[in-house]
């Protein structure tokens, strides 16, 4: 279907939803039209054989054995309907229109419907019938043909999504999805399978794809078509994936059964908390996963994985739980073959996964996890503005368990930023598309563009630092002048002496009166210090014991901790505080971090660019500052910044230029208020 076709069949699709207007909440108009939509493709691709399947039906009832397989084989699919009517026939009978569209639901093969109970349509129907309206939404179908030789399975796909998309703008939502563009598909399937043409190319050859959140089908089904076709007419391949939302798993699963393919393979649920196909290993996977979706639904049966370790999916860690797409990333990590027979895998993500996370966070921990096992094989930049509901940037991470041996060791980068035409007419956010010569040089790219400037490979420790903690001694001055003496009053420690635990009112007040007077007395005592400025520690610690023995009062650690907090501000020009060993004690607000390229020895990196600027500055040797591998210090981080790698210097514009420009929109503004 060309772009027009698509464009007038959604068109007329969509105005449908103008008959519900007034009887339907527009946040209900996509439960009538999306399963009607399912109903009529199914109703245009079973027209054909349909008298076949009756007779067949007529002759063999009753044999349900061997009835279910003749019937499949006379529809032609993998599925049937036995009803006498179909959506014309409907027509002819508008009193009872209602209880007829039921029947004919109703009779359908038990696993499409199965697939059309998620649509959860009778509720729809009653509305339907309630508001009268039921003939008219029938009609209005019938004229449409959805049938799969005029409107393919991608097609549909897409159909399926720019309705969604238009349902979600005019109720004001967003779902959080990112429907993923054909020529996106492309990319992805002609590079996830350009390494091993001569594998695909041995005949009856059976391989595996796996998507673990498939949406409407469209990758798993354009990754067979593209081996068929561009490769190996004789190969077996074999479609599986997950999908949680119940209306696309319809979509998906019906229009597999369309094709002819196992639609069993096509699991119901959410992938991260209930992988239906755990533990099974595949060829190769692709997938587009929800950005920035949130698991907090599913964590406690993801932390409880997360327990196994690698025996479960997320061994390496979790990411932050506000956005998922790491996680599904692990499921597919989990599920590759072998190293002897390998899989490989395409992703697309936004630009999180890439940087979000420090150094000893889940998001780098996974990343480090994969680079070290030296897994992926490379990320491709992709251009703005590709996505029908997003306009931000996204990156295709191209992983395998098989590298060939000029790519081990070491990870891909290619900018094609630029690498897009603009369309002539946006479809939500969407404004740009990668033409097909522009796919065809990208993956040309991929396999061997070590000299254009659009590619850089960079050796796998490349992508990772070492973080160590940079430590700087405290220096404190200490003063008993009225303003820290007000600082003192307002600290834990004492506050806490006017306060009682008892819970006898009369002994509370009796405890309570007490403390008031002991602060009043140190107080006292402490102004007794004068306001000499003290910048040592010990010498202002002295002070402060002689005059406590001299009023007879008790300074223990947390009075004397109240007390050094209060009474002292920082000052560069004190002495240095040091602890009991007379090391010095390191000012925590003056602490800083520094990644340490890995591969460069820490020492020789902090003289070099950390002693230049701070003399008296150290490295934290504290355990909780070492890396919980390998136990060294400073804790181990990886990241891909793609903007900081492909930066390109642009100088500034002379500043006679922008003065001129200036005078010229100052005489443009003066000649527009003389008009006035």
């Amino acid at each position: 279907m060309n772009q027009a076709n698509h464009q007038h069949t959604v068109g007329f699709i969509w105005s449908i939803a103008n008959l519900l207007r007034d009887d339907f909440k527009r946040s209900k108009h996509p439960d009538v039209i999306l399963p009607l939509t399912v109903l009529r493709r199914l109703d245009c691709a079973l027209k054909k054989t349909k008298s076949d399947v009756l007779k067949k039906h007529k002759q063999y009832k009753g044999k349900l054995q061997e009835m279910d397989g003749l019937l499949k084989k006379a529809s032609g699919y993998g599925f049937y309907n036995t009803s006498k009517y179909d959506f014309e026939k409907l027509l002819d009978d508008p009193k009872n229109i209602g209880k007829n569209l039921r029947l004919y639901i109703n009779a359908y093969s038990p696993s499409m419907r199965e697939i059309i109970e998620k649509f959860k349509f009778n509720t729809q129907i009653d509305a339907l019938e309630d508001a009268n309206l039921t003939y008219q939404v029938i009609e209005k179908f019938s004229n449409v043909d959805l049938h799969p030789d005029i409107v393919s399975n991608l097609a549909m796909g897409y159909l399926f999504e720019e309705l969604i998309r238009r349902f979600n703008e005019a109720s004001n939502e967003n779902p959080g999805e990112h429907f993923t563009p054909r020529e996106i598909i492309q990319m992805m399937v002609n590079i996830l399978f350009a390494p091993d043409l001569d594998i695909l190319k041995k005949k009856r050859i059976i391989k595996t794809v796996y998507d673990p959140a498939c949406g409407s089908g469209g990758m798993l089904t354009e990754a067979k078509k593209w081996i068929l076709k561009s490769v190996n007419e004789t190969a077996q391949i074999e479609l599986f994936g997950q999908e949680v939302n119940p209306e696309t798993f319809a979509i998906a699963k019906s229009d597999l059964l369309l094709k002819g393919e196992n639609a069993e393979n096509i699991k119901f649920g959410s992938t991260l908390s209930r992988d239906e196909l755990h533990g099974v290993k595949f060829d190769y996977m692709l997938s587009n996963p929800p950005y920035g979706k949130e698991w907090k639904k599913d964590q406690k049966e993801i932390r409880k994985e997360a327990e196994l370790a690698f025996k479960g999916n997320f061994g390496a860690g979790l990411p932050r739980i506000s956005d998922g797409q790491l996680l599904f990333l692990q499921i597919m990590l989990a599920k590759m073959k072998p190293r002897n027979g390998g899989s490989r895998i395409a992703i697309v993500m936004n630009g999180s996964p890439l940087f979000t996370g420090d150094a000893g966070s889940g998001e780098s921990e996974i990343r480090r996890w994969i680079i070290e096992e030296d897994w992926l094989e490379a990320i491709i930049a992709l251009p703005n503005q590709l996505f029908y509901n997003t306009g931000i940037y996204t990156y295709i991470w191209i992983l395998s368990n098989k590298k060939s041996p000029h790519h081990k060791g070491k990870v891909k980068l290619i900018n094609a930023v630029n690498s897009y035409a603009k369309m002539r007419k946006s479809l939500g956010d969407k404004r740009n598309y990668i033409t097909p010569e522009q796919i065809k040089e990208l993956t040309k790219l991929f396999l061997n563009g070590d000299g254009s400037k659009l590619v850089q490979d960079h050796p796998n420790e490349f992508f990772g630092y070492r973080k160590i903690t940079v430590e700087r001694p405290l220096k404190l001055n200490f003063q008993a002048n009225e303003e820290r003496i007000e600082r003192l009053q307002a600290e834990t420690a004492f506050k806490n002496l006017a306060k009682s635990k008892k819970r006898d009112p009369l002994k509370k007040a009796e405890d309570e009166k007490l403390g008031l007077a002991l602060q009043i007395k140190i107080i006292k005592t402490i102004g007794s210090i004068g306001d000499k400025l003290y910048k040592n520690r010990d010498a202002f610690v002295e002070v402060v014991i002689t005059a406590f023995d001299k009023a007879k009062l008790k300074l223990d650690s947390p009075l004397k901790k109240a007390i050094l907090k209060g009474l002292s501000e920082r000052d560069e020009t004190a002495d240095i505080i040091t602890d009991k060993k007379g090391n010095p004690e390191p000012d925590t607000e003056l602490r800083d971090y520094e990644s340490v390229p890995l591969g460069e020895d820490i020492n020789e990196y902090f003289k070099r660019e950390v002693i230049p600027h701070v003399p008296d500055a150290w490295i934290s040797q504290d355990k909780k500052y070492r890396d919980h591998k390998d136990g060294e210090i400073g804790k181990i981080g990886y990241e891909i910044s793609f903007t900081r790698y492909f930066y390109e210097y642009k100088p500034l514009r002379p500043l006679e230029d922008i003065n001129s420009e200036i005078k010229i929109l100052e005489g443009e503004i003066a000649g527009m208020l003389k008009d006035l």
